[in-house]
């Protein structure tokens, strides 16, 4: 006998929380297209962002409203009427709107707007009530809830249930918790504050302590319907719950845990790709679900069983997240037909121009390898779309001069603006002295972060893929860029982070100088 399984709500914050981890910030384009995956893979509620922190967010999130086809489209606000006004011109232009307002409720959170507990409840019974008025889907979240005395966390609760909240979400907002008393603290709120009955509940974990996943889980068991998630698990600090791993936990194991998501799962991989090319943040190899070895067998007694039944060592399917079965080898005989099939088979469905501009790219990398796998075309997908708007210094040549001794010179020749630049520099390595090419072509002051190289594939003439990140004034951005030769992608990556801080500079400052660069100053 089968019986009905309880819906669970799958709302994402990749375009907001996922997009405050440091240097995760996308372009409005880059979001427009996050949140149509969203939409096309069966996400309930999108939250597309934190409208009065900034114009770019405020128009991201009116935009993705008004593109909406199926999700609940949600904005937030602080606990204030100018913050609910904002998130409610943002998101009203939706079928489905949605407005999320929160207030930390802890002691520590408390005594950041210097208010005792009456006057907090006051402002939640007063902004709750604003929000209601304007729109009739509303979330409220107490911020940092398990870490909340238990009595005042029942007060507030029953005070934003009566002001006329329909979702109350609870947050571990610094991953504090554990599994059962994440399950615990939900189940206790349904059956001690009035009202709850009426209302959907909502878990948002961290990963501060390796957890949230298995506390969203816990919290649905304990009676939420929401999970609160990112895509690969982006957030602040250790991330957020990810939303590729409830939703095959509860997938996979529907034996123990009864629940199912609208989620359509054969499209998991192709968005976990996507987020990270736009947010610069790889997948880790060994990640749950998307990481790249999450269906690698190595083992011999792996290889071996998996040979004569693959159920041996995996509990799910590739196909079930999008991935193909067989590794098609393409090479340099390949056609466009080939090569537009494949790019399909991974994800990317292109135009006839886009088609050809990635077949040429295709046909170069090909001639300088053997074999182009699956993991080589995702990489040139991911060189390839920066996007217009990061375009204004490109690599035009580059040559490196290495020695056995320091020091070693790179020339360097720079499209800015249009206008070619060039010039020598000399660094403790090929990579350092080619950065300081093109700090001496390009004058900044960002500092260098992060810089990682990761070998797509294996071989000497695999492609390497660089990350770097950089930072200034307190904005953060991050390149990528792969090619066979580590220190072209360097450079490309450099300058793909280097133009992503051109674009939020002037966007934060439009009257920044930057734009009237001097060629002669330059160099």
């Amino acid at each position: 006998m089968t019986t009905q399984k309880d819906h669970v709500l799958i709302f994402d914050t990749t375009l907001r929380d996922g997009e405050q981890s440091p240097g995760a910030t996308m372009s409005h384009s880059e979001k427009l297209e996050i949140a149509e995956l969203l939409d096309d893979m069966g996400v309930d509620i999108i939250e597309a962002g934190f409208p009065i922190a900034s114009e770019g967010d405020f128009q991201a999130v009116t935009e993705i409203a008004k593109r909406a086809r199926n999700a609940v489209i949600c904005g937030l606000s602080r606990a204030n009427f100018k913050d609910i006004d904002r998130c409610w011109e943002a998101v009203r232009h939706a079928e489905k709107p949605r407005i999320h307002t929160f207030i930390g409720t802890s002691p520590l959170h408390r005594a950041i707007p210097n208010l005792d507990k009456d006057q907090m409840a006051e402002r939640i019974h007063d902004t709750v009530t604003h929000a209601r008025n304007l729109c009739d889907n509303v979330q409220w979240s107490p911020m940092d809830a398990t870490r909340t005395e238990w009595d005042y966390l029942c007060r507030v609760v029953e005070i934003a249930i009566k002001a006329g909240a329909t979702t109350i979400n609870i947050p571990d907002t610094v991953g504090y918790t554990a599994p059962r008393e994440s399950a615990d603290l939900i189940r206790r709120l349904i059956a001690e504050v009035p009202g709850a009955n009426e209302v959907i509940f909502a878990t948002h974990c961290h990963n501060d302590l390796g957890m949230a996943t298995a506390n969203a889980l816990a919290a649905v068991e304990g009676g939420a319907r929401q999970i609160e998630c990112t895509i690969n698990g982006l957030g602040e600090r250790a991330g957020n719950t990810a939303l590729e791993e409830v939703v095959m936990a509860m997938k996979v194991r529907g034996d123990i845990m009864p629940f199912e998501t609208g989620i359509q799962t054969q499209k998991l991989m192709h968005i976990s790709r996507r987020v990270s090319t736009v947010s610069g943040f790889a997948v880790q190899y060994n990640k749950a679900i998307v990481g790249k070895n999450a269906f690698a067998h190595e083992s011999g007694i792996h290889q071996d069983g998996m040979l004569k039944n693959a159920e041996t060592f995996e509990i799910m399917r590739p196909e079930d997240i999008g991935l193909s079965e067989t590794n098609i080898v393409m090479g340099k005989h390949s056609g466009r037909a080939a090569l537009r099939s494949k790019l399909k088979e991974l994800g990317f469905d292109l135009a006839d121009n886009q088609l050809n501009d990635v077949f040429v790219r295709f046909k170069a990398l090909a001639d300088r390898k053997k074999e182009v796998f699956e993991d080589d075309l995702i990489a040139l997908m991911r060189d390839q779309e920066t996007g217009e708007e990061y375009d204004r210094i490109k690599v035009k040549f580059l040559r490196v001069i290495c020695g056995t001794e320091a020091p070693q010179s790179a020339d360097l020749t720079l499209s800015i603006d249009g206008k070619d630049q060039q010039t020598t520099a000399q660094g403790d390595g090929p990579v350092d002295a080619t950065f300081n090419a093109v700090k001496a072509l390009f004058p900044h002051d960002a500092r260098l972060q992060l810089y990682q190289v990761h070998a797509v594939t294996e071989g000497t003439d695999a492609q390497a893929t660089v990350s770097v990140r950089m930072e200034e004034q307190g904005r953060i951005a991050t390149g990528q860029a792969a090619d066979t030769d580590t220190v072209v992608a360097s450079a490309k990556a450099y300058v793909n982070a280097l133009n992503r801080l051109l674009v939020r500079r002037e966007k934060s400052d439009p009257d920044s100088d930057v734009k009237q660069v001097s060629y002669k100053d330059a160099g």
